[in-house]
């Protein structure tokens, strides 16, 4: 059974874990992958709610699966690079990502692969303060909400185009501890509670 985070307080809320494909930039359709720059296509009130996560002291780290790349479909270095460019355009709305962690790996070939924990330990491993009791995933598919799970941190589920979703969707967003429609809705949950 979900929490109830609408009456729970994110006042202890420091690190916001956020998926990339259907969170930040737009899906591609199911089977396809975000390989390039021209292909990342950042969804609207994106910059804006990451500079507001930025202002309230709240790290924004980004864990992505790149499947892609054991695929050979683009490499990492084309995924450094799409970062960096989604970096620019960041900093020109004064926001920033604290710390991009992906994994290239194909299923079952590694411990750092959504819903495992490998990317979680990665990032407190760079930042020190990150603790899982004081973070929260956002994404927008069954594995954000396992690996929230895994880690006994809250997630809350982003609902995309329906033509976008994976099957398991309707019970990844039952799974979930809330349910919104962007990136900017679920930063209104956060930044709510520290009020």
């Amino acid at each position: 059974m979900p929490r109830d985070l609408e009456s729970a307080s994110f006042a202890h809320v420091r690190t916001a874990f956020l998926d990339r494909d259907g969170v930040i930039n737009e899906k591609a359709p199911e089977g396809e992958y975000v390989g390039s720059w021209a292909a990342f296509h950042i969804l609207p009130g994106v910059p804006e709610a990451i500079a507001r996560l930025n202002r309230a002291g709240i790290l924004a780290i980004v864990v992505s699966n790149q499947r892609g790349i054991a695929k050979g479909l683009y490499t990492a270095h084309e995924v450094f690079a799409m970062h960096a460019e989604f970096e620019r355009l960041l900093a020109g709305c004064e926001a920033r990502i604290d710390g991009f962690f992906f994994c290239p790996h194909d299923v079952n070939s590694c411990r750092c692969r959504k819903p495992l924990p490998g990317l979680f330990e990665q990032a407190a491993a760079a930042f020190p303060s990150i603790g899982a009791e004081s973070s929260v995933m956002i994404g927008d598919s069954m594995v954000d909400v396992e690996f929230a799970r895994g880690l006994a941190m809250p997630a809350i589920f982003i609902e995309g185009p329906p033509g976008r979703q994976k099957a398991d969707v309707a019970a990844a967003a039952e799974m979930a501890d809330r349910r919104v429609a962007s990136l900017a809705e679920a930063v209104d949950l956060l930044l709510a509670g520290r009020v």
